[in-house]
């Protein structure tokens, strides 16, 4: 009996969070579209979402900016949801409703007042049950996660790593504030929102100086220190891109690179997502859940570091919270393991 829902002429899709969380969402997104050719999706997420998507090729045709939601847009508490938005909401009649965007603890009950026909998502043990689910379980691909769910409405896809178009404009706004990029350009991105994923800036130069090629070294604003420390180490010329790109920016860039070295971050993803070959730092948990799934063009350097180098804390046991420290958990990867691999991926074994 096929899965498939009947009638579907618009789906929404809750997904909104950060950059890498809606790049490892892109081939669910895309089995949607294969399985509803005329439906139109639109993406519940927030703002930057709307500036990156809007007008670009891919499975998206337009996305609703959500306002701070706790638990659904907005990480912090006391965002509550206005009533009046559901009202706007319903009004677009969605069919169907797909919750890609966690657990469901504080998901789910959105979806549900989105009044679509069908809605199908993820359930952790402490979320309202949706009429389709599978259950959240933590260490799962993100990637494989959220196909699992659109297979639950008739949505399946061979195409396992994402991939995002760039566009002309793009590659315009990348022109207008860098020019043009130097041949076989390495970018180096040192910066992770967790602090804990981040390899030590000095290894990342040591990499780019036994590389010999021309160096771009990207961050946002709170990682300027960082990226600032790799330029400072590096003997090699490199040029500092923080914050002065868009994210479409950024994937021009990334594109006319020859390879990118990166911690497991939404750059990381964004890069690999455009085709370019990547080197991605990893925390061994992390690359369960985010790594690359392919290793013609991805290699991922592991650490197998279980404990908080400093307290010892269990970082395996999800039952364990959080220690207070912020040590690098990747610092076990060596700059003779990067080197090996970004010669590999640039030929110059």
């Amino acid at each position: 009996m096929s899965a498939l829902v009947d009638g579907v002429r618009r789906i929404a899709v809750l997904r909104a969070n950060a950059l890498g969380d809606l790049l490892l969402a892109l081939p669910a997104l895309e089995a949607l579209r294969r399985a509803y050719p005329v439906a139109r999706i639109t993406l519940l997420a927030r703002s930057w979402h709307a500036d990156l998507l809007t007008g670009r090729p891919g499975p998206v045709d337009e996305v609703i900016a959500l306002p701070p939601i706790s638990g659904v847009s907005e990480a912090a508490d006391g965002h509550r949801a206005p009533d009046d938005l559901f009202d706007e909401l319903r009004g677009h009649r969605f069919d169907l409703a797909v919750q890609i965007h966690g657990g469901g603890r504080y998901s789910n009950p959105f979806v549900r007042r989105l009044g679509a026909r069908v809605t199908a998502g993820l359930c952790s043990p402490d979320a309202e049950r949706l009429d389709r689910w599978v259950p959240y379980v933590y260490y799962q691909h993100e990637v494989l996660r959220y196909l699992e769910v659109a297979s639950l409405v008739g949505a399946t896809t061979d195409a396992v790593e994402p991939r995002l178009a760039v566009t002309d404009a793009d590659r315009a706004e990348l022109a207008r504030v860098l020019g043009e990029p130097r041949p076989g350009l390495v970018a180096l991105h040192p910066g992770a929102s967790d602090p804990r994923r981040r390899w030590p800036a000095e290894r990342f130069a040591a990499v780019a100086d036994r590389l010999g090629r021309p160096v771009v070294i990207t961050g946002t604003g709170k990682e300027r220190d960082v990226v600032e420390e790799v330029a400072a180490a590096t003997g090699t010329s490199s040029v500092q891109v923080v914050d002065m790109l868009s994210v479409g920016g950024l994937a021009a860039l990334y594109e006319r690179c020859a390879l990118v070295i990166s911690n497991d971050s939404g750059p990381r993803h964004l890069a690999a997502a455009v085709g370019t070959p990547t080197i991605g730092i990893y925390w061994c948990g992390n690359l369960v859940n985010a790594g690359p799934l392919t290793r013609t063009r991805h290699r991922p350097l592991v650490s197998w570091t279980a404990a908080c180098p400093v307290c010892g804390a269990s970082g395996v046991d999800l039952t364990v919270a959080r220690c207070p420290h912020d040590a690098s958990w990747v610092a076990e990867v060596t700059v003779d393991e990067a080197a090996e691999q970004a010669a590999d991926l640039l030929g110059l074994g």
